[in-house]
């Protein structure tokens, strides 16, 4: 049974080591990976939430934008 793990876990490092030779081939001969936009989150004052500023609501004043996950947030927000 001992035999069998000590097998098993050799093969995992062996394939392991495998697919990064393989990986780092790919990325050398400009196979680059697929960039995943980098989007800045914001956090809404009211609930504390992270909105992505592209669909968040948003409020202007004094020259500060605020990002606000939803519109009871932003009414709350107004009130104070």
């Amino acid at each position: 049974m001992l035999r069998f793990f000590l097998l098993l876990l050799l093969l995992i490092i062996v394939a392991r080591i495998f697919w990064r030779v393989v990986d780092s081939m790919l990325e050398g001969m400009g196979a680059a990976r697929p960039k995943v936009p980098d989007i800045k989150l914001r956090r809404d004052p009211v609930c504390g939430m992270l909105v992505s500023p592209g669909q968040a609501l948003t409020l202007t004043k004094d020259g500060t934008t605020r990002y606000f996950c939803s519109e009871k947030c932003l009414h709350e927000f107004i009130a104070r």
